[in-house]
């Protein structure tokens, strides 16, 4: 077999923030399997917290906007890779840029595994007409089918997950001194048609905050989303903003002791999902059948938009297709029935 002669394995993600979560359950299960291997992640530097606590991984810096840019930084980062004393590659992203990698790694010797997206099968489920509703394989299954390809035998779990994060003086003084039952809400995404007005999300907000059970800690990026949660913030007293307050492993912390996650179908669902906090996730014109959904998590948790309004729903897989008024799809899900998942599935 040829895993025999691989001790050292080099994994290509370099993006976005939650394909590169969905690794980490995977490489648990891998590593549980087969301890003895070592494993290099190529990835952002930003993304290195996730795999902070996993033996034998390191993280191998892809500087995509600095001297890895282009097909000369290309070429650099080949050079660099090959001082590595890898015996194989697998490669979980399968875009122009690891395609450039195979083509310099060509004469190598090294086996260079690439995922199988599966492009057709997604096709067929986002097609506008003649849809085929059925769910896919998951994107944590084709992640592990790469090692399975290099020769690796093992299967996941739903115990496949990080360890619970040790609550530093910076956390908790974040927190305040507080006895309510932690709840992540993340409310944004990348594109319209994933993310829940924030209307309605202020009304689950409102509700929770009103109970004086909960503290309501809000997660985004970029200046306009935390300018969006101050302002939710400075109304409700159970309500932060973890948004610009910590750093990443700070907030990677925060997230594995939380009580629950609530989540559009984006990257903090699968942060959260990879400690197995419990993640109610919210989908407007994708659909957990695509193979996004947060690992392990109950199928109940996903909260989806009226397919009888919206018939063409999913459109596209990431969200950023969809026919003219789609985007209101996600206005299907009642606040009310937002609030009663929550308070199902922490009772």
């Amino acid at each position: 077999m040829v895993k025999n002669k691989i001790n050292h394995i080099l994994v290509i993600r370099l993006s976005a923030m939650g394909d590169v979560a969905m690794t980490v359950p995977v490489l648990v299960a891998f590593l549980r399997a087969y301890p003895d291997i070592k494993v290099t992640v190529l990835t952002r530097g930003f993304f290195a917290p996730m795999y902070s606590d996993i033996a034998n991984v390191t993280v191998y810096e892809a500087d995509v906007k600095g001297r890895h840019k282009g097909i000369l930084g290309l070429w650099r980062l080949y050079r660099e890779l090959r001082k590595l004393p890898i015996d194989a590659i697998a490669d979980l992203h399968n875009v122009l840029r690891s395609q450039g990698l195979k083509y310099f790694f060509r004469n190598s010797g090294l086996p260079f595994i690439q995922i199988d997206k599966g492009r057709k099968e997604k096709k067929a489920l986002t097609a506008w007409k003649n849809k085929d509703i059925k769910p896919i394989v998951s994107t944590h299954e084709r992640y592990a089918e790469v090692f399975h390809k290099l020769g690796f035998d093992f299967t996941l779990s739903k115990s496949d997950l990080k360890r619970k994060g040790i609550l530093t003086k910076t956390i908790n003084k974040f927190l305040g001194n507080t006895e309510l039952r932690l709840i992540g809400m993340a409310p944004f995404a990348a594109f319209e048609g994933k993310m829940y007005p924030l209307s309605h999300m202020e009304k689950v907000i409102e509700h929770l905050n009103n109970t004086n059970q909960y503290k309501i800690i809000l997660f985004g990026g970029g200046t306009i989303e935390k300018d969006n949660l101050e302002k939710l913030c400075s109304i409700y007293c159970n309500c932060i903003n973890a948004a610009g307050a910590l750093s990443f492993a700070e907030e990677l912390i925060l997230i594995s002791n939380l009580n629950l996650m609530v989540s559009m179908d984006s990257g903090n669902a699968h942060l959260a999902a990879m400690y197995g906090v419990p993640t109610i996730t919210l989908w407007g014109v994708t659909h957990p059948y695509a193979g996004f959904y947060p690992f392990a998590q109950d199928p109940d948790y996903a909260l989806l938009a009226n397919r009888e309004q919206f018939p063409y729903v999913p459109t596209s897989v990431y969200g950023n297709k969809a026919p003219k008024g789609y985007e209101k799809a996600m206005t299907t899900i009642d606040p009310q029935i937002v609030v009663k998942k929550i308070q199902a599935v922490l009772a």
